[in-house]
Formats: C-alpha cells, structure tokens, sequence
C-alpha cells in the first residue's frame, strides 16, 4: 500500500503508515539519481484536485485534524494577514524545483521533507526515535532542529486556526488551484441570500462566503452550509443545478 499515495500529508516513513505523501514522492523521484519527474505522482495530485479541491485539507488530511484540536485549546487567538498565504506557494515551488539542483552526491535535497515538514516529524521522526533504538546513534543536529520546529508549529495552530495549512502547506498550495473548478465545490443561490453574513461570520477561515464562495483558501469544512438560515450556500456536485435555476459561482 505504501506504494499508493494518499491525498494528504501522510508521511511514508512513519511506522502505521499505509500510504505515501504526495509531497515527499514529489521530491524523492526528483531527488533520485535519475532526477525523474514523477507523472504518477502529479497525475494523482491532479485526479485528487479535479475531483475535491481542498476537502483534502479539511477532511483527510491527520495534521489537519490534529491543527483542529490544538486550536480548541485556551490560548490568545489571532487573525492572519492575507499576506501570509503566500508563502506556501513559494514553498511549492521549491518542493518542485530545489530537489532537480544537482549535489555533490548526485542526489538531490528533499528540503521540505528534511526540514520544514513538522507532520513527519511527529508521524515518523519521533515514533521512529523510541521504537528503533539503532536510530538513535544517527541524531544529530537535524533532528533538534525538527524538534523545535515542531513545537513552533504546535504552538503557532494553537493561536491561529489551520496556520500551518494556511501558510506552509505545500500540498494546499497545489490543491488551492482547483478550488473553483473542482466536481465537488461550494454553490451560492443568490435568490435565497438575505445578506445576514452568518457565513462569513462562522468560517474559520475569515473568508469572504458570498464574495467568493470557492475561495482558494477555502477548506470545505461547511461551517458556512451549516449557518446558513435560508440554504443559500450548498456543497454540491458541479453540475447540480435546482428550479431556482442556474448555480452562481464567484
């Protein structure tokens, strides 16, 4: 099965894992001696964004979920400039690009991977440490860097909701693409809106519903859906359409 990958951040080397991530596939067969692009892997990706955008992110990703929970904790809690989302499209593109520079060894550096992803860490890295005790003898300063980084990023989800995936997720990056054009997306009846922002005011998010219902950075928790007192907003198939007529999508 490891060698199926699965549409979230799901790292390869942790021990329950059924499935590979995307990202660190990306980055290994470009890394690799032959330097391969992987069209399986971005074929994947892309069958995975046609068909769910970024429910991906807010329903089958575990960081996710993890992100979720940590948010429920009593701390301050905060906005985030808009500015911010664009940083884990820079990443994605290092996740594509920096792996292919050639090295020393001949293999590439799956930067991501080894140094900025805190889901492998706590999958893999960690469990690794107190299971296998013949991986001990091999940390070094790597591994406290990624320690530390972790519980930065344990701690930055637990003030801001989703910071991770808002900010430097690659694999939301890539998904966001097809948020407005994915099967499965986020529909607006504008006959039944009576303007009351009760969506808007309910995603977690702090997107704009009405404005742009299938915004990029748009999760599919269905926080929206849910507050809606008309059904004005409703998570359907792409080609759904009622007696009220033709779906308005922003």
């Amino acid at each position: 099965m490891k060698a199926i990958c699965l549409p979230s951040l799901n790292c390869y080397s942790c021990p329950g894992a059924v499935g590979s991530c995307p990202i660190g596939s990306l980055q290994a067969m470009a890394a690799g001696l032959a330097y391969h692009f992987s069209f399986y892997v971005f074929g994947l990706l892309m069958v995975f964004g046609v068909t769910l955008g970024r429910l991906s992110c807010g329903w089958l990703c575990p960081f996710g979920f993890l992100q979720d929970l940590l948010y429920r904790l009593p701390t301050p809690k905060f906005s985030l400039p808009n500015w911010c989302t664009k940083i884990k499209y820079v990443l994605l593109s290092g996740v594509l690009l920096i792996p292919l520079i050639p090295t020393s060894t001949g293999i590439g550096v799956l930067y991501f991977c080894q140094w900025l992803c805190p889901a492998g860490t706590l999958e893999a890295a960690i469990p690794l440490y107190f299971s296998f005790p013949p991986i001990r003898t091999a940390i070094g300063a790597l591994f406290g860097w990624r320690i530390l980084w972790l519980l930065a990023i344990l701690l930055f989800v637990s003030l801001i909701y989703r910071g991770f995936c808002r900010t430097l997720c690659p694999l939301g990056a890539f998904y966001s693409f097809f948020n407005r054009y994915c099967f499965f997306r986020i529909h607006l009846y504008p006959n039944k809106c009576n303007q009351c922002g009760r969506c808007s005011a309910a995603c977690p998010m702090e997107l704009p519903v009405t404005a742009e219902p299938n915004h990029p950075e748009c999760i599919r928790c269905l926080k929206c859906t849910n507050s809606c007192p008309t059904g004005a907003i409703q998570f359907k198939y792409a080609g759904h359409t009622t007696k009220e007529g033709i779906n308005f999508e922003a």
